[in-house]
């Protein structure tokens, strides 16, 4: 598949990065965290631009329902003079959408790369992260050896002496590799699937996730955790965008999604939920400090307005291009429409405006009749 390798290729860079990360800090809690940071600091002004659209899109939100109110029966119309409204105060309404979607692919990327066991692996083979891993969940036998006779078979692990050591996993008395769901239980086990021969064979690997109630606080919290700080991050976002900008199903969207990434808590490696956490408490902190400071209106159109001076030939947005294309489209058809309606100027009569009544009609002989090849064609 063409899309699947630039995806394992990225996947395999940003294991690549952790395992960098783990060689310097041989923590891998702290090793997510810090990969967290990094990933957020990358996204910081889109971050930042995101928050400056919202907070742009308010100041603004009293003309965009007064040019709705006014050009109520005409769409058309309203959409060009909300445009014009957009363009004169420089407000892009789509540059918020970008961190919200960047989110997405990161976390399956950060899910893809994290969760143990798995076929292909993307952290180096020769890196202390992969021999931390192998540990626990052998890749090879010898375990840790990328020139050893690779796992295929459940009899395998099962000669292995697991569970192995969590040292190099754990953080606040996790396992990173383990789930909510698995905390506090003796027999848990990991699974993979693996190709061989052509089939497809599930491989189960027993883990230390702790043996008692106790060991399973820290993965309830952290799990908590994830649900408040992103149920609080889009409360947070809400109160800063324009009232009734967001549409029902935006709505819904945001109070679904606290949910789901609490289920996802339970379920997904503790490793990706610190992950999550730790985003999550970055993003709150960058909006609480940017929404503190608020632009006005005046200062909103006098910077558009000296961007627009600054360039002798500003450039277009999306919006703005696709309304000119469509006023264009209308302007070509109501010339053409123009020119095909009336009868053609082959049935009018020289010198006057007006079309013919009746066709011409031959007569025989006399006036008006004569040799028609003697006739001059027209």
């Amino acid at each position: 598949m063409i899309a699947f390798a630039p995806w394992q290729t990225l996947l395999n860079a940003l294991g690549w990065v952790v395992a960098q990360i783990y060689s310097v800090i041989p923590n891998y809690g702290v090793t997510i965290i810090v990969l967290t940071v990094l990933i957020r600091l990358v996204l910081l002004p889109l971050g930042i631009r995101q928050v400056r659209s919202m907070q742009h899109m308010q100041i603004i939100q009293p003309k965009v329902k007064q040019l709705q109110a006014k050009y109520k029966g005409n769409k058309t119309k309203q959409q060009e003079e909300i445009m014009k409204l957009y363009k004169e105060y420089g407000v892009n309404p789509f540059s918020g959408c970008w961190p919200v979607l960047l989110q997405f692919p990161i976390l399956i990327a950060m899910y893809s790369t994290v969760r143990f066991p798995q076929h292909p692996i993307h952290i180096p083979d020769d890196s202390a992260l992969y021999a931390a891993v192998s540990q626990q969940i052998p890749q090879t036998i010898p375990p840790g050896d990328p020139n050893g006779t690779p796992v295929t078979s459940q009899e395998q692990v099962d000669a292995l002496d697991l569970p192995g050591s969590t040292h190099g996993t754990s953080f606040l008395t996790m396992n990173l590799l383990c789930s909510a769901s698995n905390a506090g239980k003796e027999d848990a086990t990991l699974g993979d699937r693996a190709k061989v021969n052509g089939e497809t064979v599930t491989i189960e690997y027993p883990v230390d996730c702790g043996n008692s109630v106790p060991d399973r606080i820290p993965y309830y919290i952290f799990a908590a955790l994830m649900f408040a700080s992103t149920y609080y991050q889009q409360r947070q976002m809400q109160k800063s965008s324009p009232p009734g900008a967001a549409s029902s199903q935006q709505q819904a969207i945001m109070r679904i999604m606290p949910l789901m990434f609490g289920v996802f808590g339970i379920f997904f490696p503790a490793g990706l939920v610190v992950y999550w956490t730790t985003s999550n408490a970055w993003q709150i902190g960058q909006q609480y400090f940017i929404l503190r400071s608020r632009p006005t209106e005046e200062t909103l159109a006098a910077k558009a307005s000296s961007s627009n001076k600054g360039n002798a030939t500003p450039k277009k947005g999306f919006m703005a291009s696709m309304m000119e294309r469509a006023d264009a489209e209308r302007a070509k058809r109501s010339s053409d429409g123009g020119n095909s309606k009336g009868p053609s100027a082959s049935a009018r009569k020289p010198g006057s405006s007006k079309p013919s009544s009746k066709p011409t009609q031959k007569k025989p002989g006399g006036i008006g009749g004569g040799d028609p090849k003697k006739r001059p064609k027209r």
